[in-house]
C-alpha cells in the first residue's frame, strides 16, 4: 500500500517520511480500522467501561512501536524529542490516523497527551519532563487538559475563575472544571490544569497559571462524564471536575506564574492542526462508505442502484473537492508553521480550523444520508464519527471566536484597499477622457450606441 502525496507538497517529505507514511497508511488499514469494534465490545458496558483498559489497544501499542510509529507529532527542528518528522509530514500520518478511532492512541498519538506532551517538552523544567513527559512518551500514562469552566463563557479564556493561590511551598487550587477530556481513564495520571493566579493583574492576558495537578491529589472530585450526542467516550471520557482545597507544590507551576496564555497558545495552534487532518481521514473514511453504498446491488430503490440517481453522483463528486480543497488549507498551515512556527500562522491555522471540521461534518452527513437508517445507527461509524468531529467546532475555541479575529485582521486592510481601488476609479477617468469614450451604463441599448 502507498500512501498518496499531494504534488504540491511532495518536495518537502523527506525520504523517511514517505516510507514511514506507507507504513501508517498499511498499519491503519489493516490492523486498527478492523480493530476498531474489538475496542468498542472490549470497553463493555455499565460502571465496567470506566475501571478496564481494552487489551486490544496494547497490542496494537506493540505493533506500533516494533514498526517504529511512536510519538510522530513532535516536529523536528523545535523538540529534542522529535522522532524527526515535520509538522507537514506528521500532518499526512495524522490524516491516515483519523481514518480509525483506535489509531492514534495505538501510535502513542492520540489527543489531549500529545498537546500535554508539547507543553512539558516546550515549557517543563528537567524534573516536570522527568516525572511526566517520560511516562507520557513511553505510553505508560496518560493525561488530561483542564481548561473549559461550567459557570463562565470559557471562549474567552480571560473569564477562567479556577483560584491559584500560593500558600507557603504550594499552590492551593479551588473551582470547577468540565470537558475534562482523558480524566475518566484509568491510566490518566496528570491533569494539566489553567486558572487565575493573579486576578488582580491589570494586563487580563497575565492573571492565568499553568500548574501540573496529580490526578489522584486530595480535594479533587470527578462527578460526572458528559455525553457528546449521547457517546459517552469510555474509557476516555470527559469530566465535570470540582477542586476543593487542592494543595500542589509550587515546583508544579509550569514555566512561571502569568505564563498561561503563552503556554496554552502555544499549545493550541499544533494541536488543531492535527483535528483537523485526523478530521480529512475521517471524511476520506466516510467517502468510502458511501461509495461502498451507492454500488450495493442489492440497495435499490425505485429499481435503480444508488449511483444511477444523479444526485447521489453530484455528492461524490462534491465532497472528492470539498476533501482536496480542506487538505491544502491545512497542509499550508503545517507548511507555515515549520517554515515561520505557530505565531507567525495563526491566519492559516485559523482557517484550518473553522473549515476543514465544517466540510468532514457535510461529507459524513452525505454518507448518513445514503445509509438511511443504518446511517444513524451502530451498524456504521458515520453517526459516531459525525458526533466526534461536531464538537472540535466548539473545542479548542468555537468557530465564531477564530472568525472574528480573522474577520478584524483581515478588515485592518479596508482603508488601504479603499484607496488603491478608488485610485483605481480615478485612473479609469483619465483613461476614459483620453480616448474620448464612455463607460456603458446599466440598460444602455448596445445596437443603438452601435
Amino acid at each position: 500500500m502507498s500512501a498518496q502525496i499531494p504534488a504540491l507538497v511532495v518536495n518537502r517529505v523527506s525520504d523517511k517520511a514517505k516510507r514511514t507514511l506507507d507504513i501508517v497508511a498499511k498499519f491503519v488499514e489493516e490492523e486498527c480500522i478492523p480493530a476498531d469494534p474489538v475496542l468498542e465490545a472490549q470497553i463493555g458496558e455499565g460502571a465496567s467501561r470506566w475501571e478496564q483498559h481494552p487489551a486490544i489497544v496494547e497490542d496494537l501499542k506493540a505493533k506500533a512501536k516494533k514498526l517504529g510509529l511512536w510519538n510522530m507529532f513532535l516536529p523536528k527542528g523545535h523538540y529534542k524529542e522529535s522522532p524527526g518528522y515535520t509538522n507537514l509530514e506528521y500532518g499526512l500520518m495524522a490524516e491516515w490516523l483519523g481514518k480509525s478511532r483506535v489509531a492514534s492512541e495505538a501510535t502513542n498519538c492520540a489527543a489531549p497527551d500529545t498537546g500535554n506532551m508539547e507543553v512539558l517538552a516546550k515549557y517543563g523544567n528537567d524534573a516536570q519532563k522527568a516525572q511526566w513527559l517520560k511516562p507520557l512518551m513511553e505510553g505508560q500514562i496518560r493525561s488530561a487538559f483542564l481548561m473549559t469552566e461550567p459557570d463562565i463563557a470559557s471562549s474567552d479564556a480571560t473569564n477562567i475563575e479556577l483560584k491559584i493561590v500560593k500558600d507557603g511551598n504550594d499552590y492551593v487550587l479551588n473551582g470547577a472544571k468540565w470537558w475534562s477530556s482523558g480524566a475518566g481513564d484509568p491510566r490518566c495520571k496528570i491533569y494539566i490544569v489553567m486558572g487565575k493566579s493573579d486576578p488582580n493583574n491589570k494586563d487580563p492576558y497575565k492573571q492565568q497559571s499553568v500548574i501540573l495537578v496529580p490526578a489522584g491529589a486530595k480535594g479533587i472530585a470527578i462527578h460526572r462524564m458528559l455525553n457528546v450526542y449521547g457517546y459517552d467516550d469510555a474509557p476516555h471520557g470527559h469530566g465535570h471536575i470540582t477542586f476543593k482545597d487542592v494543595r500542589v507544590p509550587a515546583t508544579n507551576m509550569v514555566l512561571g506564574e502569568g505564563c498561561g496564555f503563552e503556554i496554552i497558545q502555544g499549545r493550541l495552534g499544533p494541536g488543531r492542526i492535527h483535528h483537523a487532518m485526523r478530521s480529512i481521514g475521517a471524511a476520506e473514511r466516510a467517502l468510502e462508505w458511501m461509495l461502498m453504498r451507492i454500488n450495493d446491488p442489492k440497495k435499490t430503490p425505485f429499481k435503480k442502484q444508488l449511483k444511477e440517481h444523479g444526485v447521489i453522483l453530484e455528492w461524490v463528486a462534491k465532497s472528492r473537492i470539498e476533501i482536496d480543497a480542506a487538505r491544502l488549507i491545512v497542509l499550508n498551515a503545517a507548511v507555515k508553521m515549520d517554515d515561520l512556527g505557530p505565531k507567525a500562522t495563526l491566519k492559516e491555522i485559523a482557517e484550518a480550523k473553522v473549515l476543514v471540521p465544517q466540510t468532514a461534518l457535510t461529507v459524513i452527513d452525505r454518507a448518513v444520508q445514503a445509509f438511511g437508517g443504518a446511517g444513524v445507527s451502530q451498524d456504521t461509524p458515520l453517526a459516531n464519527m459525525w458526533a466526534q468531529i461536531r464538537t472540535l467546532r466548539l473545542a479548542d475555541g468555537p468557530d465564531e471566536v477564530h472568525l472574528q479575529q480573522m474577520g478584524r485582521n483581515e478588515n485592518k486592510r479596508g482603508m488601504a484597499v479603499t484607496q488603491k481601488i478608488l485610485g483605481q476609479k480615478e485612473k479609469t477617468e483619465q483613461l476614459l477622457k483620453q480616448y474620448g469614450v464612455q463607460t456603458l451604463q446599466p440598460g444602455t441599448n448596445i445596437k443603438h450606441r452601435l
